[in-house]
């Protein structure tokens, strides 16, 4: 998953950055109100960690926007004000939850699956794609009780296309969200499909795929 963090105290963003970085997401960490919009105007993220108390302005203000411009996307808003007004405030204004400082990282962790879990639409750890089991915390996949050897990102493209089911996903997309943004300017490249294509031929061994889909020069659609 690809996680946008907003937070100006800098040994903090380095220590949740390394926490996400260690459980499987992909994390940007920003520290103004400025390049938080930027961001989440420009790039597809699953979640916001979102400080309040930035330099340039208010985290509502941020939130405030985001909300204003539909984009989908989770806001998990943290943040040393505990008083219940600024609680209140922040739900109302679209907020999915909220995190007082100083919080635990497990905890801060187990919200943002479970948020991201709950946007998704699936309320257990796996998912069961045309009998594809995917352990979405465990990072395996079985058939039948036969797990198959997936590298770490083919298995990315499988639960992002997985979570995404009977949208198309474009290359871009799986660029930003299994890749981050450092291939940005090769998203046009064969690079996506030449994992895609092994994740397929493995996938194929199980049974027939008519069900994963590539849409001609866009992207890929699981289709359940």
């Amino acid at each position: 998953m690809n996680i946008l963090l907003v937070e100006d105290t800098r040994e903090l963003a380095v220590e949740i950055n390394e926490y996400l970085t260690q459980n499987g997401y992909l994390c940007k960490a920003v520290s103004t109100c400025r390049d938080a919009l930027e961001e989440a105007q420009v790039n597809d993220y699953d979640a916001i960690l979102l400080d309040l108390g930035l330099p340039d302005g208010s985290g509502f203000d941020v939130l405030t926007t985001i909300r204003k411009a539909k984009l989908k996307m989770a806001v998990i808003v943290i943040t040393a004000r505990g008083e219940l007004d600024d609680k209140i405030k922040g739900l109302d204004l679209g907020a999915d939850d909220y995190l007082t400082k100083p919080f635990a990282l497990a905890e801060m962790g187990a919200r943002l699956y479970a948020v991201i879990r709950r946007i998704h639409g699936f309320v257990a750890n796996e998912l069961d794609i045309h009998g594809f089991k995917i352990q979405l915390q465990d990072y395996k996949v079985n058939y039948n009780e036969n797990h198959i050897a997936l590298t770490k990102k083919e298995f990315d493209i499988f639960q992002y296309l997985s979570l995404n089911k009977n949208r198309v996903v474009t290359r871009m997309q799986l660029t930003e969200h299994v890749w981050g943004d450092i291939l940005e300017l090769n998203s046009d490249s064969n690079f996506i499909d030449v994992h895609v294509r092994n994740l397929r031929k493995k996938l194929d061994k199980h049974t027939d795929l008519k069900w994963f889909e590539t849409v001609r020069n866009v992207g890929y659609r699981i289709n359940v």
